[in-house]
């Protein structure tokens, strides 16, 4: 049996992915935190509270014996209170990534795989979808702070044994993910009309049942040493038809007032919400070949699927909490 330890595992993603390696890997798990884990994680998984990752935290205890390291921990989000994003963003996600690294690999572990973001190709895409050829251009400090670890995890493995494997998902979704996804959750769930019905896009994303998946498959997979990929359910979706489908799950019918695309721009800007227009109003298209016919994964479930799901899994908690 192997040994896995995994960052990032009371996250959206990392409390997935555990379940996931509970039901279908044999891997022996191991769990680094921050802060003492709760007990039920406790109980489950062999766990290290090694403190601040962006501290210099003793790595030895929970990496001995280790076979793979999956690194997903990182800053997503700064406070606005907070000064010097980009210096904070590095401190967690590009130095703190390189550190441990480092510690992997005078402990002999075979693979590394980290977890990185679709930001680091860009915001959107003008035309042809991103793949693994398209040069990197991040658009914000987080995707900057992921891109600069990747580089530095590059440089490092390419002088030691340690493999490499780089996962950069778009946008993961299910009924309690975070973010935008979660906002669109709950603007369908109180019937108001929603201003889609005129944008036009096409959208690249991964379902979360899709991604732990995949980050498992690269555990594991030969011809998954040092690569890069680009990583999604391999079937784009508008914006209309994205809310349409989560609309379905919840037992409704959606409204959709036409708003002209300037009239949207100009909408978003006033309210400070440009990210928010980018992201669910321009086209964001990833080419995941590279995953299909390099390493044979075929995603577990469908877009359609797995948004109708996520629709009725949301209206049944709330239903539950009320």
């Amino acid at each position: 049996m192997k040994t896995l330890l995994l960052t990032g595992a009371t996250g959206f993603v990392g409390s997935a992915l555990l379940t996931h390696l509970c039901a279908h890997t044999q891997y022996e798990v191991r769990v680094a935190t921050r802060s003492e884990p709760a007990a039920d994680l406790a109980q489950t998984f062999k766990t290290f509270n090694v403190g601040d990752f962006s501290s210099s935290p003793d790595w030895g205890e929970a990496l001995a014996g280790v076979d793979c390291v999956v690194h997903m921990a990182g800053r997503a989000h700064v406070m606005a209170r907070e000064k010097d994003a980009l210096s904070l963003f590095r401190r967690a996600n590009t130095d703190a990534t390189l550190e441990l690294a480092r510690h992997a690999i005078e402990k002999g572990v075979q693979r590394f795989v980290f977890i990185s973001s679709i930001g680091v190709n860009g915001a959107y895409t003008p035309s042809t979808a991103f793949d693994e050829t398209c040069p990197a251009n991040p658009h914000a400090d987080y995707a900057i702070s992921k891109f600069e670890a990747e580089e530095s995890l590059k440089a490092l493995c390419d002088s030691h044994a340690m493999e490499l494997v780089i996962i950069r998902p778009p946008l993961v979704y299910a009924a309690h993910a975070p973010g935008n996804f979660q906002r669109l959750l709950k603007l369908a769930s109180t019937g108001v009309p929603l201003p889609f019905g005129g944008v036009r896009n096409s959208r690249s994303m991964v379902a979360l049942e899709n991604l732990v998946d995949f980050i498992s498959l690269c555990m594991v997979h030969p011809r998954a040493a040092n690569e890069l990929f680009l990583v999604s359910d391999g079937i784009d979706i508008s914006t209309p038809d994205l809310v349409r489908c989560i609309g379905r799950g919840m037992g409704r019918r959606i409204v959709m007032l036409t708003i002209p695309d300037p009239m949207m721009r100009l909408m978003a800007s006033c309210i400070g919400k440009q990210n928010l227009y980018t992201q669910l109003c321009r086209s964001l298209t990833v080419n995941s070949t590279k995953a299909r016919q390099l390493l044979g994964w075929i995603p577990p479930v469908t877009t359609e699927h797995a948004l109708v799901q996520a629709g009725r899994e949301y209206i049944n908690a709330r239903s539950i909490q009320s």
